[in-house]
């Protein structure tokens, strides 16, 4: 069998891919790795989703699965990602789940899995877990009678979730307009009610999740709905979230999109400048902008690179002692205050530069110049997606493309973590034609992998 695991837990179209039967297959094997075993103990599991059609019935069978082995099962029903992970650490649960595709379309789902303090999951300990389903479960005891699992459900706890993003970061924001789409996603309660609290007038848009809307046409991946509105609203700012809220990009006052980079940028700016940016140091992913290098030269602030995934940046961060990394689309870790990336605290930190600065966020973006940068997808089979090196007319498509730049851009390739699509990224000064050597590259790639 491949590897069940991409970068961001267990991805698949729901009831395809990912059936009631693997889900439940996964909640046997999670509980039974991340608690040890059958160690005596009755360990308590942590489960959320977001606004998916399928979300309730993935739950139902994975919270199935913990309980047939014995764990007991709290059920939150719809949180963000985030709140999943704190909640998970705060009441010393066992472990956490999120049953989230995160920006992926609707029909797709996905399962992913926090330890006790609230970390995404080491690649050997999903390897763990496959390895148990791959077994039949042969190492698991399935308990009967009252050593079954109990379920119980906590509807009121994004509450906490609330109260904790009000603590890690308050601005002041009397006064100040503020447009948010929550993608018909996870957050479509909680954001909107933290910056409501901290005094903000919020233009809400995004948040009638129907089961089918999430991301559709807005949220982080479609922003033109927000730019404009921004515009529209004469908005001081406007923040997207995707479906599970663990990204955040914004828009400023002009209507123009500032990117994760960007963010990061301005608040690694301002950490340092407090004195709060530990060991002068940002964790980024090869994806980021060359701007983004070109800033941390500028500014004195070092940048530490890792390959794709938030799970990368994250054992980097724990790994050397920083406080800051994300990548470009919007994920971003403030590790003093989270686990993972949280769309809301970054929001929250983004506001309180521009509230402390009191400057607009176009002037605070402009800390970092955006170099041109074209990204295409390809669509490949999904289990051939990691081979793209291997054909020789792939490998000289690319040495050609590098030999021209000579170092005044990049081509960057990568297979998608979560869907069948290999990426292609260029970099370069002139945006025509990055772009349609970007377009001419992915159509290779197909023609060549299909």
């Amino acid at each position: 069998m491949s590897r069940m695991f991409g970068t961001d837990g267990v991805r698949g179209v729901a009831g395809r891919e990912l059936d009631i039967d693997l889900a439940t297959k996964l909640g046997q094997a999670g509980a039974y790795v991340l608690t040890g075993g059958n160690n005596g103990k009755r360990p308590v599991i942590l489960v959320g989703c977001d606004t998916r059609i399928s979300g309730g019935m993935l739950a139902n069978a994975m919270i199935a699965g913990i309980c047939s082995v014995g764990a007991d099962a709290v059920y939150c029903g719809i949180l963000p990602t985030p709140a999943i992970a704190f909640l998970t650490r705060k009441h010393g649960y066992d472990a956490g789940v999120v049953i989230s595709a995160s920006h992926n379309p609707m029909e797709f789902n996905g399962i992913k899995f926090f330890n006790r303090d609230g970390y995404k999951l080491p690649d050997e300990m999903e390897d763990k877990i496959q390895a148990e389903i791959e077994k039949g479960m042969a190492d698991i005891e399935f308990p009967e009678g009252e050593k079954i699992g109990r379920v119980t459900y906590a509807f009121d706890m994004g509450q906490e979730y609330i109260d904790f993003e009000k603590s890690a970061a308050h601005p002041d924001l009397m006064g100040m307009k503020i447009v948010v789409d929550c993608a018909e996603g996870a957050s479509y309660r909680t954001n909107t009610q933290v910056l409501k609290d901290l005094g903000a007038d919020v233009v809400a848009i995004h948040v009638h999740p129907t089961g089918t809307n999430i991301n559709d046409h807005c949220g982080s991946t479609h922003m033109e709905q927000l730019c404009q509105r921004v515009i529209d609203e004469k908005a001081d700012v406007g923040i997207a979230f995707d479906g599970d809220a663990d990204r955040m990009l914004a828009v400023d006052e002009k209507g123009h999109i500032v990117d994760g980079d960007q963010i990061m940028a301005v608040c690694a700016k301002y950490m340092q400048k407090k004195g709060l940016l530990k060991k002068n140091t940002v964790v980024v992913t090869v994806m980021s902008n060359l701007g983004f290098t070109m800033m941390g030269e500028r500014e004195g602030i070092n940048i530490a690179t890792t390959q794709v995934g938030d799970r990368y940046v994250l054992e980097r961060m724990k790994a050397e002692g920083y406080n800051i990394g994300g990548e470009q689309s919007g994920h971003i870790i403030f590790l003093d205050d989270n686990t993972t990336g949280d769309g809301m605290l970054s929001a929250l930190k983004l506001l309180d530069v521009m509230v402390n600065e009191k400057k607009p966020l176009s002037v605070l973006a402009s800390v970092m110049e955006v170099l041109p940068q074209a990204l295409v997808n390809a669509h490949v089979p999904n289990d051939r997606k990691a081979s793209y090196n291997d054909y020789s007319e792939i490998r000289t498509a690319i040495k050609k493309l590098e030999d021209k730049f000579n170092g005044a851009g990049r081509v960057l390739i990568r297979p998608s973590g979560t869907e069948p699509l290999v990426r292609v990224m260029i970099e370069g000064k002139d945006q025509k034609e990055i772009e349609s050597d970007a377009r001419s590259l992915a159509s290779l790639i197909e023609k060549v992998m299909n």
